[in-house]
C-alpha cells in the first residue's frame, strides 16, 4: 500500500497504475499483492478506508465538544494540519482521487465526507452555543467546515511546515471558521425556515 501511495504522490493517478508496477516499485512479486487485493479497486478503497479511519482516529482522540467554543476554531486548525503532514501520502492520494479517481473511488470518498459532515453536525449540537439550530442547518454549516478543511488540506500539503506562507495559511483557515462560526451566533433556523415557507 505504501508502494501505491508513492507512486501516486511522484507521478501517477491511482488509476494510471497496475498491480504489477506497484509490487514492482514495492520490490515483491505480483502473486503477493493479488493475496491480498483481488484488483486495483480493492486497494484503492482500502487505502480510502485507511485515511479515513486515521481522520476519524484523531477527531475522535481530540474530544472537540468538550472544548470551549473560543479556542476550538485555532486548535481544530492546527490539528488538522499536524494531521495531513503525518499522514502526508494518504491525502496526496484522497485528493487526487476525489475528482481525478474511478466512479467506484470517487462515490467512496464523497460518501466517508458525507458521513464527516454527519458527525460534525452532531458534535456542534452539543454546543451550547448552537442549540438554537436546528439539525439540518447544523449539516450544512458542519459541510462549510469540512468543505474549507478540505481546501487548506490542499495548502498544506505544498508548504513547508516552517514556511512563512505556511503561519499565513492557518491564519486564514481559522479566520474562514470564525467567519463561519460567527454566522452560525446570528443563524435563526426557525425564522429562516418560516421566510422558506412564505416564498413557497
Amino acid at each position: 500500500m505504501e508502494a501505491a501511495l508513492e507512486l501516486v504522490a511522484s507521478e501517477s493517478n491511482f488509476s494510471a497504475l497496475s498491480l504489477r508496477r506497484i509490487a514492482r516499485h514495492a520490490g515483491v512479486v505480483p502473486t503477493a499483492f493479488y493475496r491480498h487485493f483481488q484488483d486495483m479497486d480493492a486497494l484503492g478503497m482500502a487505502l480510502v478506508e485507511d485515511t479515513f479511519t486515521e481522520l476519524r482516529r484523531m477527531l475522535g482522540a481530540a474530544n472537540l465538544p468538550a472544548m470551549p467554543i473560543e479556542g476550538l476554531t485555532r486548535y481544530s486548525v492546527e490539528l488538522f494540519a499536524l494531521h495531513v503532514r503525518d499522514h502526508r501520502l494518504l491525502f496526496q492520494f484522497l485528493i487526487k482521487e476525489r475528482y481525478a479517481g474511478s466512479s467506484g473511488m470517487r462515490a467512496a470518498i464523497q460518501g466517508h465526507i458525507s458521513a464527516l459532515i454527519d458527525e460534525l453536525a452532531g458534535d456542534l449540537a452539543q454546543f451550547d452555543e448552537f442549540r438554537h439550530i436546528d439539525l439540518d442547518d447544523l449539516r450544512m454549516i458542519a459541510e462549510l467546515v469540512v468543505n474549507a478543511i478540505i481546501a487548506v488540506s490542499e495548502r498544506i500539503l505544498d508548504v513547508a511546515p516552517d514556511a512563512a506562507e505556511d503561519e499565513a495559511l492557518m491564519r486564514r483557515a481559522e479566520k474562514q471558521l470564525r467567519l463561519i462560526f460567527l454566522g452560525v451566533g446570528r443563524w435563526d433556523s426557525r425564522a429562516t425556515r418560516q421566510a422558506d415557507d412564505n416564498r413557497l
